[in-house]
Parts: structure tokens; C-alpha cells; sequence
């Protein structure tokens, strides 16, 4: 669940989207990238796992408090690692909320991914 709460589409913004980002226990994204967009994150709470680089076998764990910056164009996947509790955090990104999904990759060649 995304809550819009800065963007071009209700305040005067031009450049810039900033969100809350709710996921669900277990909740992983497809395989996707934020085209020319800079994305930063900022982990309210949860355990927030992001997989990347080739066939997605390196990662990242996040826990609250923690930022993260992902480049433009940069393949990854973003999961909730808790089977039961939900992970949110903030998100900021610009140019706008560019989400460009990409083939799904199997759960079993995520490392670690709790439904694996």
C-alpha cells in the first residue's frame, strides 16, 4: 500500500514523489526498477530485504531506522523478511513514482526469502 503524501498529483510539486509504504508480512515485489528516478527509503519498522545485482543473489537488510538509496535504473526486489509483522517505511523518489516491473524470478533463488 502506497500513501502518496508529496507528488505532482495533489500539491505543486514538480520533481519530486514522497510516500508511506506499507507491505504486508511475507509481501515481496516482482523483479522492477524506477527508470531515471533516484530512490531513497527510510525504514519506519519492519525487516525490509532488498535483492539485487545479477540474478538478484546479493541483498541489503534494513531495519528501522535505516536509510537506503537506490540508483536510476537498477533492477531489485523489495520483500518484507517478517512472517508476521508489517514492514513501513517512507519513500522519496524523482522524478515521479516510476515503477517499470520486470520477469519474475522464482522464490527459491531469493536467499533467504522467508517462503523459499
Amino acid at each position: 500500500m502506497r500513501i502518496s503524501g508529496v507528488s505532482p498529483q495533489h500539491t505543486p510539486a514538480t520533481r519530486i514523489w514522497f510516500g508511506k509504504v506499507s507491505n504486508e508480512p511475507g509481501y515481496r515485489s516482482l523483479p522492477h526498477h524506477h527508470g531515471e528516478a533516484e530512490t531513497g527509503g527510510y525504514v519506519l519498522t519492519g525487516h525490509a530485504r532488498i535483492y539485487f545485482g545479477e540474478g538478484f543473489r546479493e541483498f541489503v537488510d534494513l531495519y528501522e531506522g535505516d536509510f537506503v538509496f537506490v540508483p536510476p535504473h537498477m533492477p531489485h526486489i523489495e520483500v518484507n523478511m517478517s512472517t508476521s509483522t508489517q514492514l513501513v517505511w517512507m519513500t522519496t523518489r524523482t522524478p515521479d513514482n516510476v515503477v517499470v516491473n520486470l520477469p519474475d524470478v522464482d522464490d527459491a533463488d531469493l536467499d533467504g526469502f522467508p517462503h523459499s
